[in-house]
């Protein structure tokens, strides 16, 4: 007797944003762990050497830590299925936290401008620079390939938050590779003076890292429309079907979150079944997810008159 075959389950968007969530929530424990001990390490250098570019990237780290922290519970929030209230679902609550990162990064660079103008006026003593060089180079590599990984998922996860702890390890990397190699100089030539001359530098590149975020964070909650390359995407998808329908138009997209949403007008002959023009949007928004997986589509049809 033949044993008919289990039609697949249809996969629901909540289904894939909570996929999407767990992966984003992993990708976030390796920076955790490693800024942790990282922020360890520095402190306990900063301690012993007395070096404000050290202090620099201690504060870094450890905001680092801190916002990773902020990161897990706005990617839970994000995750969380529409209701009620959120009929669009939670996605911006990622774009809120990239901002909100930024913003604090911001005031993180302040201090650490006022510690070294400090210093400047009060003068610098160091000791220990070769324990502070190893530790700032290995932190510069650690960060190196923490930072390439996040990215990655970042980008296939189209995560907002994932991109902003990213971009934040990337400046690690400058500022701790600077850091240890003004320590190199400090103790070839003497000049103590140029540590807080760097800091001063780490300060700016920390404020320029908070500008990007910022801006990346607030053109998705202004709802402007996605890249170029992306509705270039779509507008193929539905065109590969042109035999079909008769024209498209009011493409409108936007993202939120990690997740895109699209919707326009479907033109069908006059006289086309319902159930044949309704397949036929299904078989295009199947198509965009395809590529697309978080999107949401919504697909006004239309008689051709």
């Amino acid at each position: 007797m033949a044993t008919a075959t289990p039609k697949p389950q249809k996969t629901s968007r909540a289904d894939v944003i909570a996929h999407a969530g767990d992966m984003r929530l992993r990708a976030l424990r390796l920076p955790f762990v490693t800024n942790a001990l990282l922020v360890i390490a520095k402190l306990a250098v900063w301690l012993v050497s007395g070096s404000v570019s050290v202090l620099s990237e201690a504060v870094h780290s450890s905001v680092d830590l801190f916002m990773t922290g902020v990161q897990f519970f706005s990617i839970r929030a994000a995750a969380r299925p529409a209701d009620h209230d959120h009929a669009y679902g939670h996605g911006k609550y990622e774009n809120i936290s990239a901002a909100l990162q930024a913003l604090f990064i911001v005031g993180i660079a302040a201090l650490i401008v006022a510690e070294a103008i400090a210093r400047l006026r009060n003068g610098v003593t160091l000791a220990h620079l070769n324990l502070g060089i190893a530790v700032m180079l290995g932190s510069g590599v650690l960060n190196f390939f923490v930072s390439a990984n996040l990215a990655r998922v970042a980008e296939r996860e189209r995560s907002p938050a994932l991109a902003a702890e990213a971009a934040d390890l990337r400046a690690d990397v400058w500022t701790a590779g600077g850091a240890a190699v003004v320590l190199i100089v400090i103790k070839l030539t003497g000049l103590a003076i140029l540590d807080p001359i760097f800091s001063l530098i780490v300060a700016g590149v920390i404020a320029h890292s908070a500008y990007d975020l910022t801006a990346r964070a607030f053109v998705e909650l202004t709802d402007q429309r996605l890249p170029p390359e992306d509705e270039a995407r779509i507008r193929a998808i539905i065109e590969a079907r042109k035999d079909i329908f008769v024209s498209y138009h009011k493409l409108r997209t936007r993202r939120s979150g990690g997740g895109e949403f699209i919707d326009f007008h479907l033109q069908m002959p006059g006289g086309t079944p319902l159930k044949q023009a309704h397949d036929l949007s299904d078989e295009i928004v199947l198509d965009i997810k395809r590529v697309m997986p978080l999107a949401h589509v919504l697909i006004h049809l239309e008689p051709d008159d």
